[in-house]
């Protein structure tokens, strides 16, 4: 079953013994696979022995590919192959696993997380949120999705104001600036945030969410692996994909009417990332994902043919640059000083549903509230 996942995986990672080897199957972009890997070593550093011995396939690309509908268990006597990745979606069964930016975005100088909360934290209190400009802001690159071009027809224009300002990232000329105008947390100057997914899931939605400013989720496909932890009208107002500028313009209005609760949306958004999304927090959820994966396996790993053994020392010395500093600032200086969190047991069904329809209920009623705004100024 893990084999079969090779014909998508970038790379192949396998744990022996507390030691690390990697055999990879081919380029990745930019270097997701690099900062990927250097993660997974991170982790046998704070939690040295307590690793279990695993075999796993990685794919690096963002698109889910384990098709539920490929492996029904009417139609297909063959068991999906369990591959790892950064999001998935409910017709997939891809293994959600933290994106390679909690250990540093090299390309775009995007510091790895540990520090990047911290100045987040500071960007926050540069300006109050009364402060903040009271429109919806979204900083991107549009020609990646549909819906993402869509978006920018939101703008305000001469003849039209749906309450957003949307700013196209000129990546070419950051890179040739040296990226002064992409710092994320110079970035929390709206009262809103927008977040919209590209070509799939995005790997801007932690840094839009850190903002105390209410972030405004444009109606999601893919999950990674916190997102579904958040609630609508707790953590975020949800926004339609299919009438983006309208949706955009009353849950602006609304705010901007109902300043304490719009408040209250943003500061708790930003708390749960702040606390939940820890480093702490993400070495514990992949040490159980990890656990709980190599429980499964029913042989023991071995070393692939073409695989090299790496530590974190050798990855240092042959990287150099922002790849280099974003190391050795992410680098884990030595054994965790508790054990990891104990595994809170599953929801019973009663009340994952419960859940499931209060996310579906709040959705609605926001719905609602959109429809009935709109009414009444049709009327008069």
């Amino acid at each position: 079953m893990v084999e079969m996942g090779k014909k998508s995986a970038t790379f192949r990672f396998v744990v022996l013994n507390g030691r690390a080897y990697v055999e990879k199957y081919k380029e990745s972009i930019q270097t997701r696979d690099v900062f990927t890997i250097w993660g997974l070593l991170q982790l046998l550093r704070r939690y040295p022995g307590k690793v279990p011995d695993l075999d796993l396939m990685f794919d690096c690309l963002d698109f889910p590919v384990i098709r539920k509908k490929d492996y029904d268990k009417f139609n297909s006597t063959v068991a999906p192959p369990p591959l790892f990745r950064y999001c998935s979606d409910d017709d997939s069964y891809d293994i959600v696993f933290p994106d390679w930016s909690f250990w540093g975005w090299a390309e775009i100088n995007i510091k790895p997380w540990n520090l990047l909360l911290k100045d987040l934290h500071k960007g926050n209190k540069r300006t109050k949120w009364i402060d903040r400009e009271p429109y919806a802001y979204w900083k991107g690159n549009p020609w990646v999705a549909e819906h993402r071009k869509d978006l920018v027809k939101c703008n305000v224009s001469d003849t039209q104001d749906w309450n957003a300002r949307l700013y196209i990232q000129d990546w070419i000329r950051e890179s040739q600036e040296g990226f002064k105008q992409s710092n994320v947390a110079n970035q929390c100057t709206h009262r809103y945030k927008i977040y919209i997914e590209g070509s799939a899931w995005s790997v801007s939605g932690k840094y839009i969410i850190a903002c105390d400013s209410a972030t405004l989720i444009v109606t999601p496909y893919y999950y990674d692996f916190f997102m579904r932890g958040m609630m609508p009208l707790q953590h975020y107002w949800p926004i339609k994909m299919d009438d983006k500028c309208r949706s955009i313009k009353f849950a602006v209005q609304w705010g901007n009417m109902h300043e304490q609760k719009v408040q209250e949306i943003g500061k708790a958004a930003s708390s749960f990332i702040q606390e939940d999304l820890k480093m702490d927090n993400v070495y514990n959820y992949m040490f159980h994902l990890l656990n709980g994966y190599s429980k499964l396996m029913k042989y023991k790993p071995t070393v692939p043919e073409n695989a090299v053994e790496i530590c974190s020392e050798t990855m240092v010395c042959t990287s150099q640059g922002f790849v280099k500093q974003f190391m050795e600032e992410s680098t884990v200086k030595g054994p965790a000083y508790v054990s990891p969190c104990v595994m809170q047991p599953p929801y019973d069904p009663q009340t994952l549903n419960s859940i499931l329809d209060t996310k579906v209920n709040s959705i609605k009623q926001v719905e609602k509230w959109e429809k009935d705004y709109f009414e009444q100024i049709n009327q008069v």
